[in-house]
């Protein structure tokens, strides 16, 4: 048998009612375009906006001793991931994008013969990050000398320093509070600082202590 329309259905009927759907379809169809356009344009103007009126850069050079974990700290921050790295001559330099926070970041060659190079990266820093070998305490006292060396610094007047308690993970480490009485840190008075217990490899209090410069530099909360 075959089906016919209602009766009550005229051609012209049927007609309307294809030409709507095909209205329908069309219409959905435009939409859809449009909306994708729509984000292709927003996405494009977003560039645009940020390549007139670029975001500020904030800069951090991260000082230590050779073998302290700076450039395992900053690859951790950049990458999410632990990479295989050898000694730093001069210096690795990478852009990190924290909470819509740009901070360029210097990693500086933490050799003995290397440490007089450090001043020359000083100029239009924002924080200093020093990070600590928490297992190291044979050459903790060098860390200190290196840190009131820095600090005086005329470019370096504004900063604020951070302090990385690196390597917690790992037994008989220092705890923060034991680095805290012996780099003296109690008696910096003319910069902010905080010291934060992390851990390079797994990444654990990384982005606590990113955060506390971030919060500092910007003058506002990031939560």
């Amino acid at each position: 048998m075959t089906s016919q329309a209602p009766r009550f259905l005229k051609d012209s009927h049927i007609t309307l009612i294809s030409d709507l759907l095909r209205i329908g379809l069309l219409y959905h169809s435009l939409n859809r375009s449009c909306l994708i356009r729509a984000e292709s344009m927003g996405a494009l103007m977003s560039k645009f906006w940020f390549m007139m009126f670029p975001a500020k850069e904030y800069k951090i050079v991260v000082v230590g001793l050779d073998n302290a974990g700076k450039t395992t700290t900053l690859y951790k921050l950049h990458l999410g991931e632990v990479v295989t790295t050898h000694p730093t001559v001069g210096s690795n330099v990478e852009e990190l994008v924290y909470k819509n926070i740009r901070f360029e970041v210097w990693d500086l060659g933490g050799q003995e013969r290397l440490r007089t190079s450090w001043a020359t990266y000083y100029r239009g820093t924002h924080a200093v990050i020093a990070v600590i070998d928490s297992t190291d305490r044979a050459r903790i006292s060098i860390m200190k000398d290196e840190l009131f060396r820095l600090l005086p610094n005329e470019d370096l007047q504004n900063a604020v320093l951070l302090v990385y308690a690196n390597k917690q993970d790992l037994k008989d480490a220092m705890t923060p509070a034991e680095i805290t009485d012996t780099l003296s840190l109690h008696s910096i008075k003319n910069h902010d600082w905080h010291i934060q217990a992390c851990s390079a490899l797994t990444g654990d209090g990384l982005y606590d202590g990113l955060g506390w410069i971030a919060q500092r530099v910007t003058g506002k909360a990031t939560s």
